[in-house]
């Protein structure tokens, strides 16, 4: 799975959501994904927060095979910024 593919499966999620915050998920080399309000895109953007962790475990959490809170005590994800933002996504993911 690509960063492209999780983008697809998770706009359609963002855009109902409800999410109004602006959110980065930072996957080293393998690229990144910007949440903004409603929108999904793959380019690098500022943010509220940015979670860095691999793309397999970003796989794992959309997916709904890794908790988030449990990746983030394993040491699998670090957030800077705005926790709060972070602990929101769980009504888009």
């Amino acid at each position: 799975m690509s960063i492209e593919s999780i983008v697809e499966k998770i706009s359609g999620r963002v855009a109902e959501g409800g999410f109004d915050k602006t959110v980065k998920f930072d996957c080293g080399e393998a690229g990144v994904i910007v949440i903004d309000g409603k929108t999904v895109s793959t380019e690098d953007a500022p943010a509220d927060c940015t979670i860095s962790l691999s793309l397999d475990d970003l796989m794992a959490m959309t997916a709904g095979e890794l908790d988030p809170t449990g990746a983030f005590m394993q040491g699998k994800l670090k957030v800077e910024g705005d926790m709060s933002v972070a602990m929101q996504l769980s009504q888009i993911l």
